[in-house]
Protein backbone atom coordinates (compact mmCIF):
# COMPACT_ATOMS: atom_id res chain seq x y z
CA UNK A 1 0.00 0.00 0.00
CA UNK A 2 1.51 3.14 -0.99
CA UNK A 3 0.56 6.24 1.25
CA UNK A 4 0.88 10.10 0.12
CA UNK A 5 3.90 10.96 2.17
CA UNK A 6 5.57 7.28 1.52
CA UNK A 7 8.21 8.80 0.19
CA UNK A 8 9.58 10.55 3.10
CA UNK A 9 9.95 7.20 5.70
CA UNK A 10 13.07 5.84 4.54
CA UNK A 11 14.70 9.65 4.58
CA UNK A 12 14.66 9.24 8.21
CA UNK A 13 16.84 6.37 8.31
CA UNK A 14 18.63 7.39 4.90
CA UNK A 15 19.92 10.22 5.91
CA UNK A 16 21.97 9.80 8.81
CA UNK A 17 23.23 6.78 7.22
CA UNK A 18 24.79 9.10 4.21
CA UNK A 19 25.38 11.53 6.88
CA UNK A 20 27.60 8.93 8.64
CA UNK A 21 29.38 8.55 5.27
CA UNK A 22 30.05 11.71 4.50
CA UNK A 23 31.67 12.96 8.07
CA UNK A 24 33.74 10.19 8.10
CA UNK A 25 34.93 10.63 4.61
CA UNK A 26 35.92 14.27 6.29
CA UNK A 27 37.57 13.62 8.89
CA UNK A 28 40.03 15.89 10.07
CA UNK A 29 37.58 18.63 8.74
CA UNK A 30 36.01 19.46 11.66
CA UNK A 31 33.27 22.32 10.41
CA UNK A 32 32.34 19.98 7.46
CA UNK A 33 31.36 17.22 10.06
CA UNK A 34 29.47 19.81 12.05
CA UNK A 35 27.73 21.23 9.19
CA UNK A 36 26.88 17.99 7.85
CA UNK A 37 25.68 16.24 11.22
CA UNK A 38 23.88 19.34 11.71
CA UNK A 39 22.15 19.75 8.66
CA UNK A 40 21.27 15.92 8.47
CA UNK A 41 19.07 16.31 11.95
CA UNK A 42 17.66 19.28 10.57
CA UNK A 43 16.45 17.47 7.78
CA UNK A 44 15.37 14.17 9.67
CA UNK A 45 13.37 17.04 12.36
CA UNK A 46 11.44 18.31 8.91
CA UNK A 47 10.84 14.62 7.82
CA UNK A 48 9.28 13.42 10.87
CA UNK A 49 7.23 16.70 11.91
CA UNK A 50 5.98 16.63 8.19
CA UNK A 51 5.26 12.72 8.47
CA UNK A 52 3.59 13.12 12.30
CA UNK A 53 0.66 15.83 10.62
CA UNK A 54 0.23 13.28 7.79
CA UNK A 55 -0.15 10.13 10.18
CA UNK A 56 -2.55 12.07 12.28
CA UNK A 57 -4.73 13.30 9.36
CA UNK A 58 -4.23 10.57 6.76
CA UNK A 59 -3.81 7.17 8.84
CA UNK A 60 -0.42 5.55 8.85
CA UNK A 61 2.60 6.37 6.28
CA UNK A 62 3.88 3.05 4.88
CA UNK A 63 7.07 2.01 2.02
CA UNK A 64 7.07 -1.16 1.26
CA UNK A 65 11.11 -1.17 0.52
CA UNK A 66 11.91 -2.48 -3.28
CA UNK A 67 8.48 -2.51 -3.90
CA UNK A 68 8.18 -6.04 -1.93
CA UNK A 69 4.43 -7.61 -0.72
CA UNK A 70 5.00 -7.34 2.77
CA UNK A 71 5.62 -11.03 3.18
CA UNK A 72 8.65 -10.78 1.02
CA UNK A 73 10.61 -7.82 2.36
CA UNK A 74 10.49 -4.48 4.85
CA UNK A 75 8.08 -2.85 5.70
CA UNK A 76 8.39 0.64 7.26
CA UNK A 77 5.49 2.65 8.85
CA UNK A 78 5.11 5.73 10.63
CA UNK A 79 2.14 6.29 12.84
CA UNK A 80 1.54 8.56 15.25
CA UNK A 81 3.51 7.18 17.99
CA UNK A 82 6.89 6.57 16.06
CA UNK A 83 6.79 9.95 14.51
CA UNK A 84 6.70 11.17 17.89
CA UNK A 85 9.17 9.25 19.02
CA UNK A 86 11.61 9.91 15.80
CA UNK A 87 10.90 14.06 16.52
CA UNK A 88 11.76 13.74 19.96
CA UNK A 89 14.54 11.35 19.56
CA UNK A 90 16.06 13.88 16.71
CA UNK A 91 15.51 17.05 19.08
CA UNK A 92 17.38 15.44 21.79
CA UNK A 93 19.96 14.48 19.52
CA UNK A 94 20.45 17.90 18.16
CA UNK A 95 20.47 19.45 21.53
CA UNK A 96 23.67 17.16 22.51
CA UNK A 97 25.50 17.67 19.39
CA UNK A 98 24.89 20.92 19.73
CA UNK A 99 26.46 21.25 23.11
CA UNK A 100 29.29 18.78 21.89
CA UNK A 101 30.19 21.33 19.40
CA UNK A 102 29.87 24.02 21.77
CA UNK A 103 32.57 22.60 24.35
CA UNK A 104 35.06 23.85 21.24
CA UNK A 105 37.51 20.94 21.67
CA UNK A 106 37.30 17.22 22.63
CA UNK A 107 33.78 15.90 23.23
CA UNK A 108 35.09 13.08 25.44
CA UNK A 109 37.75 13.97 27.59
CA UNK A 110 39.12 16.76 29.72
CA UNK A 111 38.77 19.94 27.64
CA UNK A 112 42.38 20.92 28.35
CA UNK A 113 44.08 18.28 26.86
CA UNK A 114 44.01 20.15 23.25
CA UNK A 115 43.42 17.77 21.12
CA UNK A 116 40.67 17.97 18.58
CA UNK A 117 37.68 15.90 18.35
CA UNK A 118 37.78 11.87 17.26
CA UNK A 119 36.67 12.06 13.51
CA UNK A 120 34.71 8.68 14.31
CA UNK A 121 32.26 11.02 16.99
CA UNK A 122 30.11 12.85 14.36
CA UNK A 123 29.69 9.16 12.27
CA UNK A 124 28.91 7.64 15.50
CA UNK A 125 26.03 10.31 16.68
CA UNK A 126 24.61 9.59 13.32
CA UNK A 127 24.87 5.72 13.10
CA UNK A 128 23.03 5.96 16.38
CA UNK A 129 20.32 8.54 15.30
CA UNK A 130 20.19 5.92 12.87
CA UNK A 131 19.92 2.97 14.14
CA UNK A 132 17.23 4.64 17.06
CA UNK A 133 14.87 5.35 14.03
CA UNK A 134 15.42 2.60 12.70
CA UNK A 135 13.77 0.83 15.69
CA UNK A 136 10.56 3.18 15.47
CA UNK A 137 9.76 2.41 11.88
CA UNK A 138 10.58 -1.15 11.52
CA UNK A 139 7.57 -2.70 10.46
CA UNK A 140 9.37 -6.55 11.13
CA UNK A 141 11.10 -8.18 14.25
CA UNK A 142 13.77 -8.95 12.23
CA UNK A 143 14.40 -5.43 11.42
CA UNK A 144 13.76 -4.31 14.37
CA UNK A 145 16.93 -6.23 15.50
CA UNK A 146 19.45 -5.11 12.71
CA UNK A 147 18.03 -1.09 14.37
CA UNK A 148 18.92 -2.83 17.65
CA UNK A 149 22.36 -3.93 16.31
CA UNK A 150 23.18 -0.40 14.44
CA UNK A 151 22.96 1.53 17.93
CA UNK A 152 24.99 -0.89 19.96
CA UNK A 153 27.89 -0.63 17.88
CA UNK A 154 27.50 2.99 17.90
CA UNK A 155 27.07 3.63 21.35
CA UNK A 156 29.92 1.44 22.07
CA UNK A 157 31.94 3.53 20.09
CA UNK A 158 30.60 6.57 21.87
CA UNK A 159 30.77 4.90 25.44
CA UNK A 160 34.66 4.38 25.40
CA UNK A 161 35.89 7.44 23.30
CA UNK A 162 38.56 8.87 25.20
CA UNK A 163 40.04 5.11 26.02
CA UNK A 164 40.32 5.49 29.34
CA UNK A 165 40.33 2.36 31.43
CA UNK A 166 37.04 3.16 33.60
CA UNK A 167 35.43 3.68 30.23
CA UNK A 168 36.62 0.36 28.05
CA UNK A 169 35.51 -1.03 31.50
CA UNK A 170 32.00 0.52 31.53
CA UNK A 171 31.83 -0.17 27.68
CA UNK A 172 32.80 -4.18 27.98
CA UNK A 173 29.84 -4.35 30.50
CA UNK A 174 27.25 -2.61 28.23
CA UNK A 175 28.36 -4.55 25.60
CA UNK A 176 28.49 -8.09 26.87
CA UNK A 177 24.35 -7.00 28.48
CA UNK A 178 23.05 -5.81 25.43
CA UNK A 179 24.62 -9.29 23.54
CA UNK A 180 22.94 -11.11 26.01
CA UNK A 181 19.50 -9.38 25.50
CA UNK A 182 20.23 -9.25 21.50
CA UNK A 183 20.52 -13.04 21.67
CA UNK A 184 17.47 -13.90 23.53
CA UNK A 185 15.43 -11.47 21.38
CA UNK A 186 17.22 -13.27 18.02
CA UNK A 187 16.39 -16.98 19.57
CA UNK A 188 12.88 -15.45 19.74
CA UNK A 189 12.74 -14.65 16.23
CA UNK A 190 14.24 -17.64 14.79
CA UNK A 191 11.49 -19.50 16.77
CA UNK A 192 8.80 -16.76 15.86
CA UNK A 193 9.41 -17.83 12.12
CA UNK A 194 9.32 -21.51 12.28
CA UNK A 195 5.74 -21.14 14.23
CA UNK A 196 4.10 -18.74 11.77
CA UNK A 197 6.72 -18.63 8.57
CA UNK A 198 6.97 -14.66 9.42
CA UNK A 199 8.65 -11.74 11.12
CA UNK A 200 6.18 -9.36 9.50
CA UNK A 201 4.11 -7.61 12.78
CA UNK A 202 1.37 -7.10 10.72
CA UNK A 203 1.13 -10.71 9.09
CA UNK A 204 2.21 -11.89 12.95
CA UNK A 205 -1.14 -10.47 14.35
CA UNK A 206 -2.93 -12.51 11.80
CA UNK A 207 -0.98 -15.21 12.93
CA UNK A 208 0.30 -15.77 16.27
CA UNK A 209 -3.45 -17.13 17.20
CA UNK A 210 -3.26 -20.07 15.40
CA UNK A 211 -0.36 -21.67 16.99
CA UNK A 212 -0.64 -22.80 20.92
CA UNK A 213 -1.14 -20.79 23.76
CA UNK A 214 2.14 -22.35 25.04
CA UNK A 215 3.85 -21.76 22.57
CA UNK A 216 2.57 -17.64 22.10
CA UNK A 217 3.39 -17.30 25.87
CA UNK A 218 7.05 -18.90 25.23
CA UNK A 219 7.83 -16.68 22.85
CA UNK A 220 6.29 -13.56 24.17
CA UNK A 221 8.75 -14.06 27.35
CA UNK A 222 11.35 -14.09 25.46
CA UNK A 223 10.54 -10.93 23.59
CA UNK A 224 9.78 -9.16 26.99
CA UNK A 225 12.96 -10.30 28.71
CA UNK A 226 15.16 -9.09 25.61
CA UNK A 227 13.59 -5.81 25.63
CA UNK A 228 13.15 -5.35 29.44
CA UNK A 229 17.06 -5.85 29.25
CA UNK A 230 17.45 -3.22 26.87
CA UNK A 231 15.05 -0.84 28.86
CA UNK A 232 16.64 -1.69 32.01
CA UNK A 233 13.53 -3.15 33.90
CA UNK A 234 14.40 -4.82 37.20
CA UNK A 235 15.96 -7.31 38.02
CA UNK A 236 17.69 -6.43 34.95
CA UNK A 237 18.82 -2.89 35.64
CA UNK A 238 21.95 -3.50 37.18
CA UNK A 239 23.98 -2.63 34.60
CA UNK A 240 22.72 1.09 33.69
CA UNK A 241 24.12 2.64 36.85
CA UNK A 242 27.68 1.89 36.63
CA UNK A 243 27.76 2.02 32.63
CA UNK A 244 26.27 5.62 31.92
CA UNK A 245 28.56 7.67 33.98
CA UNK A 246 31.94 6.93 33.13
CA UNK A 247 30.85 8.35 29.65
CA UNK A 248 31.25 12.13 28.85
CA UNK A 249 28.15 14.44 29.31
CA UNK A 250 27.26 14.34 25.99
CA UNK A 251 27.30 10.73 25.39
CA UNK A 252 25.73 10.16 28.85
CA UNK A 253 22.96 12.58 27.72
CA UNK A 254 21.88 11.09 24.83
CA UNK A 255 22.66 7.41 26.46
CA UNK A 256 19.71 8.19 29.09
CA UNK A 257 17.41 9.85 27.07
CA UNK A 258 17.53 7.60 24.28
CA UNK A 259 18.63 4.04 24.47
CA UNK A 260 15.99 2.50 27.61
CA UNK A 261 13.38 3.93 25.73
CA UNK A 262 14.23 1.78 22.90
CA UNK A 263 13.53 -1.15 24.32
CA UNK A 264 10.30 0.43 26.31
CA UNK A 265 9.28 1.43 22.54
CA UNK A 266 9.95 -2.37 21.33
CA UNK A 267 7.51 -3.45 24.52
CA UNK A 268 4.54 -1.00 23.21
CA UNK A 269 4.65 -2.46 19.46
CA UNK A 270 4.57 -5.94 20.54
CA UNK A 271 2.47 -6.06 23.48
CA UNK A 272 -0.42 -3.76 21.83
CA UNK A 273 0.03 -5.67 18.25
CA UNK A 274 0.71 -9.06 18.81
CA UNK A 275 -0.12 -9.62 23.00
CA UNK A 276 -3.05 -7.69 23.31
CA UNK A 277 -5.01 -10.24 25.66
CA UNK A 278 -1.55 -10.95 27.26
CA UNK A 279 -1.24 -13.27 30.10
CA UNK A 280 1.86 -11.42 31.50
CA UNK A 281 0.14 -8.40 32.63
CA UNK A 282 0.38 -8.73 36.33
CA UNK A 283 3.84 -9.42 35.89
CA UNK A 284 4.54 -6.28 34.05
CA UNK A 285 2.81 -4.70 36.92
CA UNK A 286 5.11 -6.13 39.64
CA UNK A 287 7.83 -4.75 37.56
CA UNK A 288 6.72 -1.75 37.17
CA UNK A 289 6.89 -1.47 40.94
CA UNK A 290 9.81 -2.89 41.55
CA UNK A 291 11.71 -0.77 39.08
CA UNK A 292 10.08 2.42 40.65
CA UNK A 293 11.16 1.48 43.88
CA UNK A 294 14.31 -0.02 43.69
CA UNK A 295 15.63 2.61 41.22
CA UNK A 296 14.81 5.48 43.46
CA UNK A 297 15.96 3.81 46.82
CA UNK A 298 19.63 3.82 45.02
CA UNK A 299 18.75 7.14 43.70
CA UNK A 300 18.45 8.40 47.08
CA UNK A 301 22.05 6.69 48.32
CA UNK A 302 24.04 8.35 46.08
CA UNK A 303 26.43 11.62 46.42
CA UNK A 304 27.22 11.75 42.81
CA UNK A 305 24.66 13.22 40.63
CA UNK A 306 25.55 11.63 37.30
CA UNK A 307 24.33 8.27 39.77
CA UNK A 308 21.38 9.76 41.08
CA UNK A 309 20.32 10.55 37.96
CA UNK A 310 21.20 6.97 36.78
CA UNK A 311 19.21 5.53 39.48
CA UNK A 312 16.22 7.77 38.75
CA UNK A 313 16.04 6.45 35.16
CA UNK A 314 15.81 3.24 35.83
CA UNK A 315 13.02 4.05 38.44
CA UNK A 316 10.71 6.13 35.85
CA UNK A 317 11.04 3.26 33.59
CA UNK A 318 8.72 1.92 36.24
CA UNK A 319 6.45 4.82 35.24
CA UNK A 320 5.84 3.88 31.22
CA UNK A 321 5.87 0.22 32.26
CA UNK A 322 3.01 0.60 34.49
CA UNK A 323 0.71 2.45 31.81
CA UNK A 324 1.94 -0.50 29.22
CA UNK A 325 0.97 -3.33 31.32
CA UNK A 326 -2.30 -1.34 31.84
CA UNK A 327 -3.09 -1.78 28.51
CA UNK A 328 -6.41 0.80 28.79
CA UNK A 329 -6.23 3.36 25.83
CA UNK A 330 -5.85 6.22 29.31
CA UNK A 331 -2.73 4.08 30.56
CA UNK A 332 -0.73 3.87 26.94
CA UNK A 333 -1.87 7.47 26.41
CA UNK A 334 -0.52 8.60 29.61
CA UNK A 335 2.47 5.85 28.99
CA UNK A 336 3.47 7.80 25.74
CA UNK A 337 2.85 10.93 26.88
CA UNK A 338 5.66 10.01 30.04
CA UNK A 339 7.67 8.37 27.39
CA UNK A 340 8.19 11.73 25.71
CA UNK A 341 8.43 13.78 28.71
CA UNK A 342 11.32 11.33 30.20
CA UNK A 343 13.83 11.86 26.74
CA UNK A 344 13.42 15.67 27.22
CA UNK A 345 13.84 15.69 30.99
CA UNK A 346 16.28 13.09 31.18
CA UNK A 347 18.85 14.47 28.29
CA UNK A 348 18.20 17.83 30.28
CA UNK A 349 19.31 17.30 33.57
CA UNK A 350 22.81 15.03 32.37
CA UNK A 351 23.57 18.39 29.88
CA UNK A 352 23.15 20.61 32.91
CA UNK A 353 25.52 17.94 35.39
CA UNK A 354 27.90 18.75 32.57
CA UNK A 355 27.82 22.15 32.96
CA UNK A 356 28.40 21.49 36.66
CA UNK A 357 30.96 19.51 36.52
CA UNK A 358 32.38 22.29 34.26
CA UNK A 359 32.00 25.15 36.63
CA UNK A 360 32.59 23.18 39.78
CA UNK A 361 35.65 20.31 38.32
CA UNK A 362 33.14 17.29 39.83
CA UNK A 363 29.72 15.90 39.57
CA UNK A 364 30.11 14.59 43.42
CA UNK A 365 27.73 16.74 46.02
CA UNK A 366 30.60 15.98 48.45
CA UNK A 367 32.67 18.15 46.57
CA UNK A 368 30.69 21.19 45.29
CA UNK A 369 28.82 23.89 46.90
CA UNK A 370 27.59 27.35 46.45
CA UNK A 371 26.96 26.86 42.86
CA UNK A 372 24.21 29.00 43.00
CA UNK A 373 26.36 31.96 43.84
CA UNK A 374 29.20 31.18 41.57
CA UNK A 375 26.93 30.31 38.37
CA UNK A 376 23.40 31.52 39.02
CA UNK A 377 22.29 29.81 35.42
CA UNK A 378 23.48 26.60 36.13
CA UNK A 379 21.00 26.49 38.95
CA UNK A 380 18.23 27.82 37.12
CA UNK A 381 19.10 25.39 34.47
CA UNK A 382 19.13 22.52 36.88
CA UNK A 383 16.19 23.57 38.93
CA UNK A 384 13.43 23.63 36.25
CA UNK A 385 13.78 20.31 34.96
CA UNK A 386 14.43 19.09 38.62
CA UNK A 387 11.43 19.40 39.79
CA UNK A 388 9.06 18.71 36.39
CA UNK A 389 11.15 15.06 36.80
CA UNK A 390 10.41 15.30 40.69
CA UNK A 391 6.56 15.96 38.99
CA UNK A 392 5.35 19.18 40.70
CA UNK A 393 2.44 20.88 39.61
CA UNK A 394 2.03 22.27 36.70
CA UNK A 395 5.21 20.62 34.83
CA UNK A 396 4.72 17.64 32.21
CA UNK A 397 5.99 15.21 34.66
CA UNK A 398 3.11 16.18 37.41
CA UNK A 399 0.62 15.74 33.90
CA UNK A 400 2.17 12.43 32.90
CA UNK A 401 1.69 11.01 36.39
CA UNK A 402 -1.90 12.06 36.86
CA UNK A 403 -2.78 10.15 33.60
CA UNK A 404 -1.12 7.16 34.98
CA UNK A 405 -2.73 7.54 37.66
CA UNK A 406 -5.99 7.77 36.93
CA UNK A 407 -5.12 5.20 34.86
CA UNK A 408 -4.70 2.76 37.36
CA UNK A 409 -7.63 4.22 39.15
CA UNK A 410 -9.72 2.87 36.54
CA UNK A 411 -8.36 -0.19 36.21
CA UNK A 412 -9.42 -1.06 39.42
CA UNK A 413 -7.61 -3.82 40.73
CA UNK A 414 -5.68 -4.07 44.04
CA UNK A 415 -2.31 -4.58 42.02
CA UNK A 416 -3.38 -1.78 39.96
CA UNK A 417 -3.92 0.25 42.81
CA UNK A 418 -0.48 -0.83 44.68
CA UNK A 419 1.35 0.42 41.58
CA UNK A 420 -0.39 3.71 42.09
CA UNK A 421 0.90 3.97 45.34
CA UNK A 422 4.12 2.62 44.80
CA UNK A 423 4.34 5.62 41.64
CA UNK A 424 3.42 8.40 44.39
CA UNK A 425 6.32 7.10 46.91
CA UNK A 426 8.49 7.28 44.22
CA UNK A 427 7.37 10.89 43.05
CA UNK A 428 8.31 11.88 46.72
CA UNK A 429 11.47 10.25 46.80
CA UNK A 430 12.88 11.47 43.73
CA UNK A 431 12.04 15.33 45.05
CA UNK A 432 13.76 14.48 48.16
CA UNK A 433 16.52 12.98 45.78
CA UNK A 434 17.10 15.90 43.58
CA UNK A 435 16.49 18.31 46.33
CA UNK A 436 19.35 16.76 48.37
CA UNK A 437 21.15 17.49 45.38
CA UNK A 438 19.95 21.40 44.79
CA UNK A 439 20.95 21.63 48.90
CA UNK A 440 24.33 20.14 48.46
CA UNK A 441 25.59 21.23 45.04
CA UNK A 442 23.87 25.09 44.87
CA UNK A 443 23.26 26.53 48.41
CA UNK A 444 25.66 24.04 50.79
CA UNK A 445 29.05 25.87 52.23
CA UNK A 446 31.79 25.64 49.52
CA UNK A 447 34.38 22.58 50.80
CA UNK A 448 36.52 22.91 47.41
CA UNK A 449 37.08 26.76 46.91
CA UNK A 450 35.66 27.51 44.08
CA UNK A 451 36.26 30.47 42.82
CA UNK A 452 33.09 31.03 39.78
CA UNK A 453 35.90 30.54 37.17
CA UNK A 454 35.44 27.07 36.80
CA UNK A 455 37.40 24.26 38.02
CA UNK A 456 41.59 24.21 37.31
CA UNK A 457 42.89 22.01 35.48
CA UNK A 458 46.70 22.04 34.60
CA UNK A 459 46.75 25.59 35.20
CA UNK A 460 43.63 26.40 32.81
CA UNK A 461 40.29 27.48 33.65
CA UNK A 462 37.68 26.47 31.79
CA UNK A 463 34.64 28.58 31.55
CA UNK A 464 31.22 27.99 30.59
CA UNK A 465 29.73 29.70 27.14
CA UNK A 466 26.74 30.05 24.95
CA UNK A 467 27.91 27.05 22.95
CA UNK A 468 27.03 24.81 25.84
CA UNK A 469 24.91 26.88 27.65
CA UNK A 470 22.11 27.49 24.43
CA UNK A 471 21.22 24.19 23.94
CA UNK A 472 20.82 23.13 26.90
CA UNK A 473 19.11 26.02 27.69
CA UNK A 474 16.95 25.44 24.29
CA UNK A 475 16.46 21.91 26.04
CA UNK A 476 15.00 23.45 28.98
CA UNK A 477 12.45 25.36 27.27
CA UNK A 478 11.44 22.80 25.10
CA UNK A 479 10.95 20.88 28.59
CA UNK A 480 8.52 23.84 29.79
CA UNK A 481 6.70 24.36 26.24
CA UNK A 482 6.05 20.53 26.34
CA UNK A 483 3.95 21.62 29.47
CA UNK A 484 2.26 24.52 27.94
CA UNK A 485 1.22 22.40 24.72
CA UNK A 486 0.39 19.29 27.29
CA UNK A 487 -3.13 19.72 25.90
CA UNK A 488 -2.66 19.07 22.08
CA UNK A 489 0.02 16.98 22.61
CA UNK A 490 -1.99 14.83 24.99
CA UNK A 491 -4.69 14.14 22.07
CA UNK A 492 -2.43 12.78 19.99
CA UNK A 493 -0.84 10.92 22.25
CA UNK A 494 -4.56 9.50 23.25
CA UNK A 495 -5.38 9.39 19.60
CA UNK A 496 -1.99 6.85 19.26
CA UNK A 497 -3.18 5.25 21.86
CA UNK A 498 -6.43 4.16 20.31
CA UNK A 499 -4.98 3.32 16.89
CA UNK A 500 -2.66 0.90 19.53
CA UNK A 501 -6.06 -0.66 21.12
CA UNK A 502 -7.91 -0.95 18.19
CA UNK A 503 -4.64 -2.60 15.82
CA UNK A 504 -6.98 -2.05 12.55
CA UNK A 505 -5.38 1.06 11.13
CA UNK A 506 -1.80 -0.72 11.88
CA UNK A 507 -3.25 -4.11 9.52
CA UNK A 508 -4.82 -1.51 6.81
CA UNK A 509 -2.13 0.53 6.50
CA UNK A 510 0.23 -2.58 6.01
CA UNK A 511 -1.88 -5.41 4.45
CA UNK A 512 -4.16 -3.39 2.66
CA UNK A 513 -7.50 -1.87 3.38
CA UNK A 514 -9.77 -5.18 4.83
CA UNK A 515 -6.94 -6.35 6.50
CA UNK A 516 -8.77 -8.15 9.37
CA UNK A 517 -7.60 -9.96 12.51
Amino acid sequence: MTTAYSWMVPLLVVLPLIGAGLTLAAAGRTWVQRAVSLSVLTAMLVCAAVLLVAADRLGPQVMHVGGWLPWEGIVLIVDRLAALMVIVSTTVTMAVLSYSIGQGRSSFDDESDGHAPLPVFHPSILVLAAGVTTTFISGDLFHLYVGFEMLLAASFVLLTLGGTAERVRAGITYVLVSLLSSMIFLTALGLIYSATGTVNLALLAQRIGDISPVTVGLLHLMLLVGFAVKAAVFPMSGWLPDSYPTAPAPVTAVFAGLLTKVGIYAIIRTQTLLFPTSRFDDLLLWAAMATMLVGILGAIAQDDIKRMLSFTLVSHIGFMLFGIALGSTIGLAAAIFYVIHHILIQTTLFLVTGLVERVGGSSDTARLGDLARISPIVGILFFVPAMNLAGIPPFSGFLGKVGLIQAGAADGGWLAYAVVGASVLTSLLTLYAVARVWGRAFWSENPEGITGRGPVRGGHHSALGLGVLLPTTGLVVVGVLLTVAAGPIYDVTTRAAVDLVLRGPYLEAVLGPGATL
